[in-house]
Parts: C-alpha cells; structure tokens; sequence
C-alpha cells in the first residue's frame, strides 16, 4: 500500500470492517501535520480532526475556520485521503464515528491501548506496560480506555505525553482484537493488597480485562509469591523477638570468629536471597501479611543448623553467663565484637579473670554497673579494675550506697546482688 505497516493494517482492516472511508480518513490523518491550529492543538481527540475535516469537504474554508482547523492542512489531507479511497471499496460507516475511530487507531496500534488509571484523570497505562498521561483539563481525561496514535517518549524516569488518541470500547477490543487476548492462571503478591493473589485472568498486554479466584492454587507457586512479598516487605516484617536477633548476631559472630569452621550466613541479605531454602517449608497457610505473625520463625531459622552445629553454638557462643553471685544473666552480642555483660559490680567480687567464650577466645565485655544500675566501668579487664579502679570507685559511691558492700578487699568479698540488710 506504500505506507506504513501500522496504518496499512488499519487501512485493510477498515475495509474488512465496512469502514474504509474512515479508515482512509485516518490513514491521512496521521501521515500528515495536525489539523488544528493554535490553542486547538491542546485538544488531543482525534474525533475533533475528523469533524473539521468532513466540515471543510462540506463547507470549504470556512467550515475549517470555524472549528480551528487549517484549511490547507485540511485540503492535504483531503487529498491524501481520497487517494486511499480510491484504491480500496468506497463503502459508508457502519458505526458511531467516536466508536469506529478508537478501533480503527487500535488496530493500527494495538500496543498503545491505554486505560486510565483508576481515581487518577489523566493517568493511563498502555498495553505495552508504560505510563503516559493527558493534561486533566482535556475533554478525554475522565474516559477510562483510549487509544493512542501519537504520544511521545518522555524523559527518563516520567510518564510520557499523549498528542492524539481516541476513546475505545473495550467490548469492540475483546471482539476485533481477539487474538492478542491471552488467558493465565497467576499466583503473585499483590503490593496494594499486601497479600498473594490466585487467580485466571484474561489479559490484553498489560491490562486485566477479566478476573476470577482460583479455587485450589499450587501450594508452591503460593509459597515462592509469598517468599516475593517477604522480599519486598523486608526481612523486618518476620515476627523477630530480641532473642532471635541475639541468635542471628551469635551467629555471625561465629562466623568472624571461627572463619575456619564455615558456619551459615545468616546475615538480612543472605536469609532473603535464600528464603524459598529455609522458610518456604513454613509458609503453608500463610498468604496475607498479617499471617506473618503466627509463623514459628524460630523453628525455620533453626534449620539452617544441623544438631551438632546447634549445639556448638550453645556452647562457643552462650546466650547467658553465670557470675559470682550465683546470677544467670544475658549476654548481648553484635556481629563482630566481643559480647557485653551487664553486672551489678557486687556480683563479680572475688573474680580476677575476666570471663571469656568461644572456647577461651574472646573475652566479655563487663560493664559493672552501680547499685542503681548506671555503668560505673566498661572493661575487659577485670583484674586491673579491682586494683586500679575500684578503690576511686569505692570511695566515691560507698557514701552514695551506704545500704551496699564496699569492702576494703574485693578479692575476698563474698559476691552479693543483695543489699547489707538482705544479706543479714
């Protein structure tokens, strides 16, 4: 036909549909410069260049004139069009204009079918994916399908601009368009719902025309979507309690500590990078965000030790330490150093050597605290505390706490978490 593909299809089509006059109309149209001139130009229907060209065949100058249209403009396309006409059927229209002329620019363009986005005028997304938009004060802002003949690429990262399109009825898509309607199951997170979706849609490009639930979706398919949504919620929105975090940061500190013994990586990035491994098995039931927490983290986080390891790990990295005083008390750890022991200085009387873990490896951080609990000395080094330091401390706090022992001798103190009174 000597014209582009996209609008030879249309012309061909346009015959086959009984509207080749309109589908030469359009044809010429698009080949040639826009119509409309000056503040008209701002109108992107294409419905509106039709009209002032069939009112200056009927009229002449002045029909174009009154709708703002050029009247030379319109005799080039004129003339375009009367060519493709002549050389296809001469045949009447068969529909509404403002009908026809969407599909028509539709099947020319079937990846630039464009529905609104919904509760935002002047928003769409194409059938190919990508957003574009319309000023919101044009008269085709508020309609939900468009289709698009001319649009430009916009700058990166933005929403490019329609110049020309025309409302579509979907129904006539489904009907003409047929072909390209694909149907799929689809099991995925949805963002918006925070939630996994099954279900078998029908599609044209990127819009859903239909969608139904699926009854009975693959219990693997709902576990990866639902592995995808931990993703991009982040690992933060598992159920963790301070303890399972302390059991992470032994962990990865095993892992600098002992380099040699190649302990599991346990670290945000490699538990999301492996989440279908060690949380998949976990995830039946679990298909909403809100699901998350019941899940028995614990337990799936354990899987990534075998029994020997887990034990290992109890005794190289405890969770709690036993002083002096008799008191069990927990040990904070961070990935990579030394872990930190919260102690009432009354506790570690008579103690020399500071308390070390990882088979005598690192030695603990002690933070002797006050009788009120306030650090007094952050050390790991008990001994020189006792000789150097204690006796400042001692001097200091002992008419502050006169309820609490100072002794002279520390070395030979019975440890107490008690007061003078407690203890008689």
């Amino acid at each position: 036909l000597g014209t582009h593909p996209r609008l030879a299809h249309l012309l061909l089509r346009g015959r086959a549909l009984g509207l080749g006059n309109l589908a030469a109309d359009l044809a010429a149209l698009l080949e040639e410069r826009d119509l409309l001139r000056g503040e008209e130009t701002r109108d992107r229907d294409l419905t509106r260049r039709l009209e002032a060209l069939e009112a200056f065949r009927r009229q002449g100058r002045q029909g174009a004139i009154r709708l703002g249209a050029d009247p030379k403009a319109c005799a080039r396309v004129g003339q375009a069009a009367q060519r493709w006409r002549s050389e296809g059927a001469d045949q009447d229209q068969t529909r509404e204009p403002e009908t026809a002329c969407g599909l028509l620019v539709a099947l020319a363009y079937p990846d630039r079918i464009a529905r609104r986005r919904q509760g935002e005028p002047g928003r769409y997304r194409l059938s190919s994916g990508r957003g574009v938009r319309l000023e919101e004060s044009d008269p085709l802002a508020g309609r939900d399908w468009l289709s698009v003949a001319q649009l430009d690429a916009g700058r990166p990262g933005e929403e490019g601009r329609i110049f020309l399109a025309a409302p579509v009825d979907p129904a006539q898509l489904e009907i003409h368009l047929g072909g390209l309607v694909q149907e799929e199951e689809q099991v995925a997170w949805e963002p918006r719902q925070q939630a996994v979706v099954a279900c078998r849609q029908r599609l044209l490009g990127a819009h859903i025309l239909e969608q139904k639930s699926l009854s009975d979706p693959d219990p693997q398919r709902l576990a990866a979507a639902m592995a995808e949504g931990i993703r991009r919620l982040g690992l933060e929105a598992l159920p963790w309690s301070e303890p399972l975090r302390q059991w992470q940061a032994r962990l990865l500190s095993l892992s600098q500590w002992l380099p040699e013994e190649d302990w599991p990586d346990v670290s945000d990035t490699a538990l999301l990078a492996q989440l279908e491994d060690w949380l998949g098995p976990f995830l039946d039931g679990i298909t909403r965000r809100e699901h998350l927490a019941r899940l028995d983290l614990a337990t799936a986080l354990q899987t990534r030790l075998d029994w020997p390891r887990r034990n290992r790990l109890e005794i190289l990295a405890p969770t709690h330490l036993t002083v002096p005083s008799g008191s069990r008390l927990r040990l904070e750890y961070r990935p990579g150093q030394a872990p930190v022991l919260a102690v009432k200085l009354q506790e570690m009387f008579g103690l020399g050597e500071t308390p070390r873990i990882v088979q005598g490896r690192v030695a603990v951080v002690l933070q002797l605290l006050s009788p009120a609990r306030r650090p007094i000395q952050v050390t790991q080094d008990l001994r020189g505390f006792w000789e150097r330091t204690y006796p400042e401390v001692k001097k200091e706090l002992k008419g502050r706490y006169p309820k609490h022992p100072w002794p002279e001798d520390p070395w030979n103190a019975p440890p107490t978490a008690r007061t003078r009174r407690q203890q008689g």
